[in-house]
């Protein structure tokens, strides 16, 4: 019997099944020290608020200098992208050279953080500086690092208030998506989720 587009597929799991779908995710630029004092800037889409509390999370390598940034300085910030912004974290995503540098972080306009050691990139949507809460190896070649938010700061054409409608909010100042992998999206209308009274996400 041929398979129909309502017919699920069984993915093999002995390999990893996260390129054959999409899935919708932030996408973020993580800002680390160096052991020279330089800023190291670096993407990542998976990364999540973590608990209920100030708390934020993402998934990288031990082998990337932002995880070994982390580990020694104890601190990284997080700046979330405006969907104009796109360009930036695909310089940011640029491998490093023979002298293990990122010539193109340098096109990059930066401000620095206001509480821990680092810095964030300009006229985005969100900024965090997290102090290094916990970090958890073993997932695979990946390690969980959570960092406790020690600041925020988010656009005034951003923020939520109760005068305004979500919607218009929204229409104002988009979000940006990764859709993994390898695609993004500009995220300008929503709907309100339809709750059961007393239930809630």
């Amino acid at each position: 019997m041929t398979a129909t587009c309502h017919t699920p597929i069984n993915l093999d799991l002995q390999t990893p099944i996260w390129e054959r779908f999409f899935i919708v995710s932030p996408l973020v630029i993580i800002g680390t020290r160096e052991p020279d004092g330089n800023c190291d800037l670096a993407p990542k889409h998976r990364a999540i608020p973590l608990g209920d509390g100030n708390f934020f999370g993402f998934i990288c390598t031990p082998r990337h200098h932002t995880y070994q940034n982390i580990r020694r300085e104890q601190a990284f910030t997080v700046s979330f992208l405006n969907p104009s912004q796109i360009l930036s974290a695909s310089l940011a995503a640029t491998p490093r050279d023979a002298h293990d540098q990122k010539p193109a972080l340098n096109t990059l306009p930066t401000i620095p953080a206001t509480v821990i050691e680092g810095e964030l990139l300009t006229d985005i949507t969100l900024g965090l500086e997290c102090e290094l809460f916990k970090i958890v190896d073993g997932f695979g070649d990946n390690s969980l690092i959570a960092g406790k938010i020690v600041a925020a700061q988010v656009k005034e054409a951003a923020l939520r208030t109760n005068a305004e409608d979500d919607q218009d909010i929204l229409l104002r100042s988009p979000l940006l998506a990764y859709l993994s992998p390898g695609r993004y999206a500009k995220i300008d209308h929503s709907y309100s989720f339809p709750f059961h009274v007393g239930s809630h996400l």
